[in-house]
């Protein structure tokens, strides 16, 4: 027996040469596998933004595909698990507009190609820091099918997939109300936008002959109407009519409409209608044919068409139209109102509804697509309850904006018209005159929503269209992502792989949860309970962390992480280095026969130990990975240490040497097969126990008798 298991066993001193000699085998790559790897199985990895260090959620993902990965690799599979990076559009955006705020700068005033170059060097220096994190976590993946998505072939296949929608008529430029952040200058889609419940004044106005009630008087200088319902009884005889309204800037005509949006039983029942401000008031306008008339300028200040107010931001606006208001007694009333409030999700800044043309997704007909492939079983969810979930939001999506107003991203190619606002595709460049007006056109400048690229993710790393590996890994056979992506990038990934091969682009859905700290409260910078993954890791080593963060943990659950959890399984890993020392000491120069298993009670601990093996595979297969894990955890420490190897003692120092040679091939065949059913989960204490383990055969190909390639027990 080797010496150093002696000695406790030491994570630091092995972790980083594992992974050379893993990556140095060429295993990583399905094409490197041995002739018994032949069906393809492929993960695609849920690429992480370039813009900074890994969290515990980056670890919880890595630790769950990597598991996946590997079990299907000593099953036998071609397994291609496929890394990638996400230059993250408007997050590493707003990442490195905090770092020109800390250095006294600011992105705006600066020339745009310079900034988008340092944004450029920022990401590329931190997805090389974090392609290491990757590594450092035991990641079996393909490194040299790594993708980024600024790589130059991904940008124009997203683009020439914008010219085929456009073509198609899927895509087009509408001038339609948008989430505006006013701190970062750009529209959100519905889905980057959070909602917080705000305390807010509800104000009843005068307005002529009616008294409306609102939360926004600042908006009165853009109003355009007065809508009430049409069954309304009080306000059936003003239906078409014109009132005329006082405001602090003067008088208003404004038109009386009956609509069915308007609730009987809200405020006073007749609303003010703005919309040029209020996505609702803005579609009632479309009905009934009303202008719109814009009085919030980019910043959120009022603009010329207010009058004094022109140059006030909304709040301060706000208090002093109420004051201007009330001394001309048009305020009937103030109540205290609590409101659901769209807010931007980075910053926290209240959205503000504006109307401008924006590039489109037509969801209707590609939402059909996807909940087609549900009902027809295209598509499995773990747990089950997300295919609801899926299935409400494709059932009422409503058209998908993507278009930004940032540097950073992947730029729209398409052609703007000066005169009609009409927006073309055209990705060489040659467009020169507005072909429906004449006028003149220039370069669009936005860039991509980062979803319209990573919606097509799966596609592009499996090299669609024609790409050698899209024929033989795609479609794709899990992806695994967190819960929250149920209505972001799992839907869009479907729609694409639908729209654009006409397969769903996976056949499984896995969905994790949040990793919260001990007490199961959300981790934040601001909050202090954040616990970085690789201080864990450098203090318990990589098994102990992905183990803590597997058992106790199903898939769309939250979980939560203590030290104390990641202690245990450090604990754990010094169990199965000693249950070894103990197996290898009493079978020293031994080799691995399982004929010699002649007891009765050796043959019982045997056929027990496979129940459970099978067992274990089947939640495997069923992507109980929690349950696997825990069942391996009591299975060592408490049946196979505790009871077997206690039981083992008196029988392998004893006299009667058939007895010896039986219980001896029954304690390295079980700890064989527990240390490979074990290495998804520890890669490295396994693969480090599993060259000293007696074999059957000895192999002359040390890179053939690493552990990750071993069959699986089942």
């Amino acid at each position: 027996m080797h010496d150093k298991f002696n000695k406790p066993y030491d994570p630091h001193s092995v972790e980083a040469l594992i992974y050379e000699k893993w990556e140095k085998s060429g295993f990583f790559n399905p094409d490197n596998l041995p002739e018994r790897h032949v069906k393809p199985f492929t993960i695609v990895m849920p690429p992480p933004n370039a813009n900074g260090d890994l969290h515990v959620g980056h670890s919880l993902f890595i630790t769950l595909e990597d598991i996946m990965t590997r079990y299907k690799r000593m099953q036998g599979y071609k397994a291609l698990w496929i890394p990638g990076a996400d230059h993250a559009g408007f997050e590493t955006q707003i990442v490195y507009e905090k770092k020109l705020e800390k250095e006294g700068r600011s992105r705006f005033g600066m020339d745009p190609k310079e900034l988008y170059r340092e944004i450029y060097d920022f990401t590329i220096e931190n997805k090389s820091k974090m392609e290491g994190q990757v590594r450092k976590m035991g990641a079996s993946c393909d490194w040299s099918r790594e993708r980024f998505t600024l790589d130059p072939d991904v940008v124009k296949t997203v683009q020439q997939t914008f010219k085929k929608m456009c073509d198609d008529g899927l895509v087009y430029r509408g001038n339609r109300m948008v989430n505006w952040c006013t701190k970062h200058q750009t529209s959100l889609s519905d889905v980057e936008t959070d909602t917080k419940e705000m305390d807010d004044k509800l104000y009843y106005m005068e307005y002529g002959p009616l008294t409306v009630a609102t939360v926004r008087p600042e908006t009165m200088f853009g109003d355009v109407a007065v809508a009430v319902n049409p069954q309304d009884a009080r306000y059936k005889h003003l239906i078409n009519t014109n009132i005329v309204v006082k405001t602090p800037i003067g008088e208003m005509t404004l038109k009386v409409v009956g609509d069915d949006m308007v609730e009987k039983d809200f405020g006073t029942g007749a609303l003010k209608i703005t919309p040029s401000h209020d996505k609702n008031d803005f579609e009632l306008a479309q009905r009934h044919g009303l202008q719109s008339i814009e009085i919030i300028d980019q910043y959120g200040k009022l603009n010329e068409k207010t009058g004094k107010y022109k140059g006030l931001k909304i709040l301060p606006a706000r208090k002093q139209v109420v004051a201007d208001l009330e001394a001309l007694g048009l305020i009937k009333k103030t109540e205290d109102y609590t409101h659901p409030v769209p807010t931007c999700y980075k910053c926290n800044t209240i959205i503000e509804p504006r109307q401008m043309p924006q590039w489109y997704v037509k969801m209707k007909p590609l939402a059909e697509l996807a909940l087609g492939a549900v009902e027809r079983d295209e598509l499995t969810f773990y747990p089950d309850n997300y295919r609801k979930i899926f299935n409400y939001w494709m059932s009422n999506s409503t058209d998908w904006n993507i278009s930004r107003q940032i540097v950073w991203g992947i730029p729209i190619p398409a052609k703007i018209c000066t005169k009609c606002s009409n927006g073309f595709p055209d990705l060489e460049n040659k467009i020169e005159k507005c072909p429906k007006c004449g006028g003149v056109v220039i370069k669009d400048t936005d860039t991509f929503d980062t979803w319209f690229s990573s919606g097509q993710w799966p596609l592009i790393v499996t090299g669609y269209p024609k790409g050698k590996d899209f024929g033989t890994y795609y479609p794709t056979d899990v992806m695994e992502t967190g819960y929250d992506l149920i209505f972001k990038w799992v839907p869009r990934m479907v729609i694409f792989g639908l729209y654009l091969n006409k397969h769903v682009p996976f056949k499984d859905v896995y969905l994790h949860g949040l990793v919260n700290d001990p007490q199961g409260k959300k981790m934040s910078k601001s909050k202090g309970n954040v616990m970085n993954p690789l201080s864990l890791t450098d203090k318990y080593g990589t098994d102990a962390l992905r183990m803590a963060l597997i058992v106790g943990n199903p898939p769309g659950s939250d979980t939560s992480l203590s030290e104390n959890k990641i202690k245990g399984y450090k604990n754990f890993a010094n169990k199965l280095w000693n249950v070894t020392r103990f197996v290898l000491t009493n079978t020293d120069g031994f080799v691995s026969d399982t004929a010699q298993i002649t007891s009765i009670g050796d043959k019982k601990i045997i056929d027990e130990f496979n129940v459970i093996a099978k067992d274990i595979t089947s939640d495997f297969e069923e992507y109980r990975f929690h349950l696997a894990a825990e069942k391996l955890y009591h299975y060592v420490w408490h049946r196979f240490a505790d009871e077997i190897i206690e039981e083992s003692k008196s029988l392998v120092g004893g006299s009667d040497e058939a007895v010896k040679a039986s219980r001896q091939q029954t304690l390295v065949t079980i700890l064989r097969d527990v240390v490979t059913m074990l290495h998804p989960f520890m890669p490295f204490v396994t693969e480090e126990i599993w060259p000293h383990l007696p074999s059957k055969i000895s192999s002359k190909n040390e890179k053939e008798s690493l552990l990750m390639i071993a069959k699986w027990p089942i």
